[in-house]
């Protein structure tokens, strides 16, 4: 099983302290292009894991290949993106998932504050009508004991 996640902090204390005990995860993937190339950032975010849990950094056309792969099987796995568009190219590539949980977007010029922790532009709301039509329930909030804000 996954869960799989938008938050563009990607890996930070609510992760390690809310989403892997909610989600009994004992893998991460972060699915980032930048991320992937960045050895140093990797081992960074690696410290802050709690022993037993398996942390990824894999390119984001490549999260499906990898969570197919042999060494997650029987694996609960939380997959992190650092935006909407991101989440949009892993399920363009073959990453399908029934629920996409949107955590922490920043505000930014062009962006549009929909609730208290996610501003959109104009692509991501794209992205996510998209992945709406596609059957994918949005669920957003920034812990698991929020109530969901806009479904």
């Amino acid at each position: 099983m996954f869960w799989v996640r938008i938050d563009n902090r990607l890996v930070h204390g609510q992760i390690i302290e809310a989403w892997l005990p909610f989600t009994d995860a004992n893998a991460i993937v972060v699915a980032n292009d930048e991320l992937a190339a960045d050895e140093l950032r990797q081992q960074i975010m690696s410290i802050a894991i709690p022993l037993g849990v398996d942390i990824s950094f894999v390119q984001v056309n490549l999260a499906q290949a990898y969570l197919s792969g042999r060494k997650l099987l029987g694996k609960d796995v939380l997959v992190l993106f650092a935006s909407c568009p991101d989440a949009r190219r892993a399920f363009d590539a073959g990453l399908k998932f029934a629920r996409l949980n949107l955590g922490n977007l920043h505000y930014g010029p062009g962006k549009k504050q929909i609730c208290q922790h996610i501003a959109l532009s104009g692509e991501d709301e794209g992205c996510l009508d998209f992945l709406k039509g596609q059957g994918v329930n949005l669920d957003y909030r920034c812990v698991p004991g929020d109530p969901v804000e806009i479904s």
